[in-house]
């Protein structure tokens, strides 16, 4: 399973907002730090905050902040809400599928997956803060990110 760039991107904003938890962080100034278009991070975040993940706040200094603590929001949790479907292959059409072994490695080798990811927070994605910070800022010729 290859996950998206939705996926991709939904966990860098939640990394972002949890490196920047004690304040309130701009769709344009995430949207710079990782290149990405405006439009396309505008629909990550309205989606993360549809399920609760992030909270947005309307208004001249507004933006958007975790909805909860990093620590109680699971990789596992992100993925399941920006994946669809969950199958390595389509076994469906295939005619030796129901004597078929490999369906049944491929369902255990993705509910391994999803446990490994499920025992993650994002907080636990935080390796090093500071080194994070500091390539945060080098990537922005303003300082966006300093905290």
């Amino acid at each position: 399973m290859r996950l998206t760039r939705y996926t991709d991107y939904s966990l860098r904003v939640l990394i972002h907002l949890a490196l920047n938890d004690d304040r309130i962080c701009s769709i344009g100034e995430i949207s710079r730090t990782y290149d990405v278009s405006h439009n396309h991070m505008m629909k990550v975040v309205n989606a993360l905050a549809h399920a609760g993940f992030i909270e947005t706040v309307r208004g001249r200094a507004g933006g958007t902040r975790l909805a909860r603590p990093a620590e109680e929001i699971s990789v596992g949790e992100v993925v399941r809400h920006t994946e669809e479907g969950f199958q390595l292959a389509d076994c469906s059409g295939c005619t030796l599928s129901p004597a078929c072994g490999l369906t049944g490695v491929l369902a255990k080798g993705m509910e391994a997956m999803m446990a490994v990811f499920d025992s993650y927070t994002i907080t636990d994605l935080l390796n090093d803060k500071d080194a994070m910070r500091r390539l945060i800022n080098r990537q922005s010729p303003i300082g966006i990110g300093t905290s």
